[in-house]
């Protein structure tokens, strides 16, 4: 695994910019990895690379923005799939099956 310390600044950026774009393919987990391992090469004054640090706040905002859309569905399915009937149980993904 190469070191993050021993790239360049072009290939930093580069690399910071590909995570950022794959975090768009659903992949938030993605941004949050961008965040943590650029962290300090966008934030540290003595390491500081202003376009890293670019990347790096748009990845957190991405990241904090889809989970947050994500809890927010998850609390209104569960909140509301019983009002929904037969659509609430078309989005199921596991059905449960048997008595109580």
């Amino acid at each position: 695994m190469v070191k993050i310390s021993k790239l360049s600044d072009a290939e930093k950026i580069r690399i910071c910019r590909i995570y950022w774009l794959t975090g768009f393919a659903m992949l938030p987990l993605v941004w949050v990895i961008n965040v943590v391992w650029f962290f300090r090469y966008a934030f540290k004054k003595e390491t500081t690379v202003p376009e890293v640090r670019t990347y790096v706040i748009r990845s957190a905002i991405g990241a904090v923005v889809y989970l947050a859309g994500f809890f927010a569905w998850v609390a209104i399915y569960q909140l509301y799939r019983g009002d929904w009937g037969e659509t609430a149980w078309s989005l199921a993904l596991l059905i449960p099956t048997g008595k109580i």
